[in-house]
């Protein structure tokens, strides 16, 4: 690197001589365990196709040097990366790069950064803004991302940062401890970050814990904002339930607003791209939905789209829509023009008095309904965008969360013909509690003719305010594209916790360093004529 520190590769060549591009895959989850590469791009088959491909480790982990330290270094580092990759001698001088996930960030980041040599990128799965869906959401700590992510990552990386050998056995020790524990009480710990036992040891998690010190270091990670750096073509792949799914979204409207040639794939998948084989959490969408259309496979969609910008002769191929989406509840994917869809038409779905949900405006004076929030015993995660282990992912039974008194139900009664959801779901709660700060949640989910109750989407937003004065707090529900069937029901949740995906808000000022010092909250909604709470749906007409 530029700054003397090794970073170290594996190079694979197709065995004729010849110039070729290069495909870069920058990752911090071992170059050389392939099960993580795989799922993303084939790297033999890449080799076959004609192209030489590169498979890094980023600075500190696994066999290269340096200081870990997650998204400070990568724009820099794969500025000179991409220099290096251009000069090989199979090179043609062209380079693309792809993967997901971190790996998606690396890509941006060089992008950013602009190096000679970057032609094309192919990031999935990856944010946008690490403030929304990666270190927080509407202001609360994406809590068990940070707590398995940080625990995991600095395993891996233990032997690069405790060198003395009795050290790290008591410090991998103490880390296994602590993963184990996520799956029982370990996410209640406090304060939230940073993380006693990474702490304990100085190794960083994934960025809350210098962001909660010092908000400007999640600039590091950011690509909002950005777009009119990146000046090549980029391919983004996303999945309705994968936990940085709205990141995904935008940053495929950021570079098509920059006019730069962008593509945009989601399918109905979580963090795993496919790999439950069709279903994702309780439901299935068919096998065909685990790959992109006109695709044999996701290797071969990516080659395909980099061998139009890549090889000394591109192939052309402009069958492609610029948008390709899986539309959940029919289970078909479609072609489109644009994203978000011009034909969309803002719908509000209204809560009712009587528990009901209605596309009517309420009409009548002083409608409410309560519930108490208590942070010692919030609402468990079920389902839905994130990356929990013990907590299932994706599309779930909500019924255990729905019989809770913490959790209030507003239900619509059976649609009369099919109803599609194509965009970004809001929602606007008239909403009022009796402490200082407390957390809004809101879910929407479709109730089958069984009474089956799946969720869609969900956001949270943390709030401060006067005690018991009624705001208008506005909700981002992230986006979606499903066709709610006749005789099926939409029904909304609105609570003030999904534990352990977000950090629980103690409804105090002061930071929350053990449970005693939480409070319970009352929560108030108002939904009457004057306070109509309601979600603001995307509808697509027939």
């Amino acid at each position: 690197m530029s700054d003397g520190v090794i970073l170290r590769a594996d190079v694979y060549r197709p065995t004729a001589p010849g110039s070729y591009p290069v495909l870069l895959h920058r990752t911090p989850y071992n170059r050389q365990f392939m099960q993580w590469i795989l799922p993303h791009l084939d790297i033999l088959s890449a080799v076959r196709r004609g192209y030489v491909v590169v498979v890094q480790d980023t600075r500190g982990s696994h066999g290269s040097d340096g200081e870990w330290s997650p998204w400070t270094f990568e724009r820099q580092d794969g500025h000179d990366t991409v220099v290096w990759a251009s000069r090989l001698p199979d090179s043609n001088g062209k380079v693309g790069m792809f993967g997901g996930s971190y790996p998606g960030q690396t890509q941006w980041a060089a992008a950013i950064a602009q190096p000679p040599g970057l032609a094309a990128i192919s990031p999935q799965i990856t944010w946008s803004d690490p403030r929304d869906g990666h270190m927080f959401r509407g202001g609360a700590v994406e809590l068990a991302l940070n707590s398995f992510w940080g625990l995991t990552q600095s395993l891996a990386h233990l032997s690069k940062v405790v060198v003395d050998a009795e050290e790290s056995s008591v410090a991998a020790a103490a880390l296994i401890r602590d993963i184990e524990e996520l799956h029982g009480d370990g996410n209640r710990a406090l304060p939230v970050a940073p993380l006693a036992t990474l702490e304990r040891f100085g190794l960083p998690d994934n960025g809350v814990a210098r962001a909660l010190r010092n908000p400007a270091t999640t600039d590091d990670a950011l690509v909002a904002g950005r777009y009119e750096r990146v000046k090549v073509p980029s391919l983004n792949i996303g999945g309705w339930f994968d936990l940085f799914l709205q990141g995904t979204l935008d940053n495929y409207v950021g570079m098509r607003d920059q006019g730069m040639p962008s593509q945009l794939v989601v399918g109905p998948w979580t963090h795993d791209i496919g790999g439950g084989w069709g279903r994702e959490g309780d439901v299935y969408f068919g096998v065909m939905s685990t790959i992109p259309p006109g695709a044999e496979n996701s290797t071969q969609y990516q080659l395909d789209w980099f061998d139009r910008y890549l090889p000394d002769n591109p192939t052309p191929r402009n069958s492609d829509a610029p948008v390709q989406l899986f539309v959940m509840g029919i289970n078909q994917w479609r072609d489109e023009q644009e994203w978000p869809l011009q034909r969309t038409v803002a719908t509000p779905l209204y809560l009712q008095s009587d528990g009901g949900a209605s596309f009517e405006e309420p009409t009548g004076e002083q409608s409410h309904s309560n519930y108490v929030y208590d942070p010692v015993d919030p609402v468990p995660t079920l389902g839905g965008n994130h990356f929990t282990p013990r907590f299932r992912v994706g599309p779930v039974d909500q019924a255990p969360v729905e019989s809770r008194s913490d959790v209030l139900v507003f239900t619509t009664t059976p649609l009369a013909e099919d109803l599609e959801i194509t965009g970004r779901v809001t929602a606007r709660l008239f909403a009022a509690t009796d402490g200082p700060t407390t957390d809004w949640v809101v879910k929407l989910c479709d109730v089958d003719e069984n009474g089956r109750s799946l969720n869609i989407v969900d956001g949270i937003v943390r709030t401060t305010s006067e005690a018991g004065q009624t705001e208008e707090v506005d909700i981002d529900l992230w986006s979606t594209s499903i066709v709610i069937k006749a005789r099926h029901r939409l029904r909304i949740h609105v609570t003030s916790s999904n534990f352990p995906r977000w950090d629980r808000n103690p409804n105090t000022e002061a930071e929350a360093l053990d449970e005693s010092t939480f409070r319970a909250a009352r929560q108030t909604i108002h939904h009457d004529a004057a306070r109509p709470s309601h979600i603001l749906l995307p509808v697509i007409p027939a």
